[in-house]
């Protein structure tokens, strides 16, 4: 019995499993090969009511809970990893802009995003570097009733598919710091708006690259929060995003792992299956332990959120701990499938795409830092 999903969430999840079973886990190795994200597999999914659930209803979500969405994330995120990334961007992008923007500009926006007709992508790291995310260099300059952008940003999730982006640039002077960062939506068709893709090891059907800005314009209302008060303001929705990864990663993981026990099972070696040699067992049964127990820190950090309690310090440790599990534990099943885990297949994608959230979305070093300031507080760990 879990103590935080109740028979509602329980049901929701078997949803999202059948869904994710039938229609995602086919085609997951073909996307990856051919780098190419299935639009309609999104919209798919916005008709299902699984794109950002916990979204009011007056945006077009359902008014859920966190809960529920992180129930659907790792059920999709099961089938492939690359093509839950949808889910994640969805909530963390709809909660900044239900929160911080203008109903009129970004109501119209978020129905789509639910609807799975959008898709929205979120522009922080920059080329100097990513995890001093404050110190950023792109600037933004108000000119009469727009803000005009000039920079790059780069290691940008669906950078080339986004129609989208949330942008974070300083319109303070340079050495204002987190104080003087603006966050802007600016749609990708914007003119002196030009993009990039990489060829990166996993991830590859959402994909990663770089946005050029050269003397962009975008008015005024569209942007998120106060002026120089974007990063404080916004980036506080992250501690939802972080959660979601753990769950999103422990997913590959949990089913990584259920895919072993029946190979150990199955193989036979020296006269009996793999599974009567405790040098094979020991390893599952310890990961299986941790990834229990990590899947229900995210799960808690998703209750804490939904009944408005503090939950940054919980977050933080999803963040760290599960992209570091998940890849622990498939490499552990990869080596027992033995020269089948090596080759080209379910188990080297699954460790190549969970690998990728070890360095984006908060190294384990800066989310390490957050928890220790939670216990010990700002003052005592400065840096």
């Amino acid at each position: 019995m879990n103590p935080y999903l109740d028979d509602d969430l329980r049901a929701l999840g078997e949803h999202a499993r059948r869904y994710a079973t039938e229609r995602v886990a086919p085609g997951f190795l073909e996307r990856d090969r051919t780098r190419v994200l299935d639009r309609s597999l999104v919209r798919e999914m916005g008709a299902m009511g699984f794109i950002a659930p916990e979204l009011p209803e007056a945006f077009g979500g359902q008014g859920l809970g966190c809960l529920a969405a992180g129930v659907i994330h790792e059920e999709i995120a099961r089938a492939d990893l690359s093509l839950s990334y949808v889910n994640l961007l969805a909530s963390l992008n709809a909660q900044i802009l239900a929160e911080h923007g203008r109903p009129e500009v970004v109501g119209p926006l978020l129905r789509r995003l639910v609807a799975g007709e959008a898709l929205v992508a979120i522009a922080l790291t920059e080329p100097r570097g990513g995890s001093d995310a404050a110190n950023l260099q792109l600037r933004v300059e108000r000119i009469g009733e727009h803000y005009v952008i000039n920079g790059e940003k780069t290691s940008i999730s669906a950078a080339d598919q986004a129609d989208a982006v949330v942008v974070f640039g300083r319109t303070g002077a340079p050495d204002s710091g987190a104080r003087g960062v603006t966050a802007l939506l600016v749609p990708t068709d914007a003119p002196g708006l030009t993009r990039s893709r990489f060829d990166c090891h996993g991830q590859r059907a959402i994909g990663r690259g770089s946005l050029f800005f050269d003397d962009v314009r975008v008015p005024v209302d569209h942007r998120l929060g106060d002026e120089g008060q974007g990063f404080v303001q916004v980036m506080q929705g992250f501690d939802f995003s972080r959660a979601l990864i753990g769950l999103q990663v422990l997913a590959v993981a949990r089913v990584a792992m259920e895919e072993t026990w029946a190979w150990v099972v199955e193989r036979q070696a020296f006269g009996q299956p793999l599974s009567a040699f405790q040098g094979v067992t020991h390893p599952l049964a310890e990961f299986e332990t941790q990834v229990e127990a990590a899947r229900l820190l995210c799960l808690q950090a998703l209750w804490l959120k939904d009944r408005g309690l503090p939950h940054a310090a919980e977050a933080a440790m999803c963040k760290w701990w599960g992209p570091k599990l998940a890849y622990d534990v498939i490499h552990q099943c990869l080596l027992l499938h033995g020269h089948g885990g090596y080759d080209r297949g379910p188990m080297e994608q699954r460790l190549r795409d969970v690998l990728g959230f070890q360095i984006g979305d908060g190294t384990a070093q800066i989310m390490k830092t957050i928890v220790a300031r939670t216990r010990a507080g700002r003052k005592a760990v400065p840096a």
